[in-house]
């Protein structure tokens, strides 16, 4: 039998690379570590240089408070920093960084070289000092007017396995760009400039929040988002929220941070993901850059040897503040500017995109607590509304108290004849045309008036409603705008339990396989609940009796397949709580409107009034937008007047 091995205290170089596997996985893990030291020096203006994707070099420079000469060495060694001197620390983190194991872990498995100049020494009027990381090195003079340059050459010198490893050199410099970006979003007021094989990638000055996301995430992101601005007692939450029109194919657009550090959080991304169930449906995904500020005795930073998970205290009251913040600033109604949209026609590119948004709202909910503001002006008033309201040229409209050519006489527009179906509201005459008060006299509309989606002007094919509002054209699309309005009806009424039936004059008869006769047979008590009274009345033969009342206008035949396809697979049970939205978003789907009818002038006014007063109206249930606006100044550069 073999001995056993004795045990034995391993080397302090192995202990150094071993610590370090867990900090440096490839130079994006250096340059993290190097900003974040940066950043809790106090810099002001951050400087980074690349050379071969990081692997050969990496060089950070910063105007912070600089290292002490007489701590440079003390800097170089395992678990020493000046961020933390107490386990009372420890549990109240303010800074990215406090391990104290950074430069440590670089220096055991690459070439690293330290200089500082400190604040004490630029007011003694003394010079800077370098210090390379070898064992045995000693310091020496060196010229540098503030602050401190980290310089890391060779990575994985030492341990050739580790660097096989290594991608190519534009691989890893995008991850380097990457984490840049990354740091660069949470700190508005540090410039931030980034080169790579000696030529610039990107130059960020300090400034303001806004300006910050516009230059990372692009002017598209902002133009599509809305703000969000909401507090708690102890929880705030800030940032932009993409509309569901800007969602993407991969999770790659989702910035979220706690105390200004980059984190990936299940139990934040939850969240948003529920606050965005109503809008985005399948595989796509949010666009969002939220940023948490919590009491740091709140939270554990220490979670994650790269720090990019944290354990919050009271984990639903955070989860509850982001999700209500993110689905109450998405489901504004469009009378309180919830959705606004004003896009240029695609033939103009360079035409802006601006959307509004209702953090005022959010920050007015009860059940979220008190108004923003109480951790300071790290992002203070940045992330208000960041869009401006568009021009008024009510006196420059068509047709707005203007004859049309020679003959004096206005346009007119004519609505083929409505077909017989059951209306989109259940008393729609008031909406045949504008209030009294909202004319100029001779029955045009008075634009200053006019309410944001305007008045109905006409139908193109049947699929689109064109409407005239104080800015210009307004294009609806008949079927998207229903269904939403439909689906929040159905939510609202199942969960007042007011869901109310009406009974069809002629039973409608549809034809079923046997399974789902079975399925209408067993859970008839669930269907009266939802609406629908259904009787088998031959070996595969259902008649509908009476449905929904909100969907009457629609055909029994997929509305019925889609409710017993749903039992079928899901049962009751699922279908009654975790699939009740996803259901009735299909419901709403089968009993809006189709597209080609025809409606008279009072339904498709009906059907604005009814989109301005409803939550989310901006985008269907599939998260498509359901209206746009074309300003005039839009037109007026497609048809080149004024130049």
């Amino acid at each position: 039998m073999p001995a056993a091995p004795r045990i034995h205290l391993l080397p302090e170089l192995l202990i150094s690379q071993i610590a370090a596997g867990e900090v440096v996985e490839r130079p994006a893990s250096v340059l993290k570590e190097l900003l974040e030291n940066a950043l809790d020096a106090g810099s002001s203006a951050i400087r980074i240089e690349l050379e071969e994707g990081g692997v050969k070099l990496i060089r950070v420079s910063d105007d912070g408070c600089g290292i002490a000469r007489d701590e440079l060495a003390l800097a170089l060694t395992r678990h020493a920093t000046s961020k933390i001197a107490s386990l009372d620390d420890l549990e109240r983190v303010a800074t990215l960084g406090f391990r104290g194991e950074a430069l440590a872990s670089v220096a055991a498995v690459a070439h690293l070289t330290l200089t500082s100049r400190s604040s004490s020494e630029r007011d003694a009027g003394g010079h800077a000092w370098r210090l390379a990381g070898e064992i045995g090195a000693a310091l020496e003079p060196a010229a540098l007017a503030a602050g401190t340059v980290v310089e890391m050459r060779d990575l994985y010198y030492n341990t050739p396995a580790r660097r096989k490893f290594l991608k190519s050199d534009n691989t890893e410099f995008a991850h380097c760009a990457e984490i840049v970006r990354r740091t660069a979003l949470a700190h508005p007021a540090v410039a931030f400039t980034l080169t790579h094989n000696g030529r610039q990638s990107f130059r960020l000055t300090g400034g303001e929040a806004r300006e910050r996301v516009g230059a990372i995430l692009g002017d598209d992101f902002l133009a599509e988002s809305r703000s969000v601005d909401v507090a708690g007692a102890s929880l705030r939450v800030a940032g932009h929220c993409a509309l569901p029109a800007y969602s993407r194919a991969r999770a790659d657009a989702q910035y979220c941070y706690v105390n200004g550090r980059f984190v990936r959080d299940k139990l934040l991304a939850h969240a948003v993901r529920e606050a965005y169930q109503d809008l985005l449906h399948g595989s796509r995904y949010p666009a969002y850059c939220l940023f948490i500020e919590v009491d740091p005795s709140t939270v554990d930073v220490n979670v994650h040897p790269q720090k990019t998970e944290v354990r919050f205290r009271d984990p639903r009251s955070v989860h509850q503040l982001v999700y209500h913040a993110v689905q109450r600033v998405l489901a504004s109604p469009l009378a309180d500017g919830g959705g606004t949209r004003a896009l240029a026609p695609p033939s103009t590119p360079n035409a802006s995109s601006t959307a509004t948004s209702d953090s005022s709202a959010a920050r007015a909910n009860p059940v979220l607590g008190a108004s923003a503001g109480v951790f300071g002006t790290r992002f203070g008033s940045a992330f208000g509304s960041p869009f401006k309201p568009l021009p008024e040229r009510a006196a420059s409209l068509p047709f707005a108290g203007r004859s049309a050519g020679s003959s004096g006489q206005r346009p007119t527009f004519s609505t083929p004849p409505v077909a017989a179906e059951p209306p989109l509201a259940d008393d729609y005459a008031a909406f045949a045309r504008p209030p009294a008060d909202a004319t100029n006299g001779d029955g045009a509309p008075e634009l200053a008036a006019t309410p944001l989606l305007g008045y109905a002007l006409g139908q193109l094919h049947g699929v689109y409603i064109l409407a005239q509002n104080s800015q210009g054209l307004v294009v609806v699309d008949l079927h998207a705008a229903h269904e939403r309005i439909l689906y929040e009806k159905l939510k609202q009424a199942l969960d007042g339990q007011k869901l109310a039936t009406q009974a069809l004059l002629i039973p409608a008869v549809i034809h079923l396989e046997p399974l789902d006769l079975a399925a209408a047979d067993e859970n008839a008590e669930t269907l009266r609940e939802l609406g629908f009274d259904l009787a088998v009345v031959g070996p595969r033969q259902l008649a509908v009796r009476s449905l929904p009342t909100l969907l009457v206008g629609a055909d029994p035949a997929p509305l019925v397949r889609t409710l017993l396809g749903e039992l079928r697979t899901h049962g009751v049970t699922q279908l009654m709580t975790t699939r009740r939205n996803e259901f009735l978003a299909e419901l709403a789907c089968h009993g809006a409107v189709r597209a080609r009818r025809q409606l008279a002038p009072a339904e498709m006014n009906a059907l604005l009034r009814q989109m301005e007063a409803t939550e989310r109206a901006g985008h269907c249930n599939h998260g498509r937008p359901t209206w746009m606006q074309l300003t005039l100044a839009d037109l007026d550069r497609q048809f080149l007047r004024g130049r």
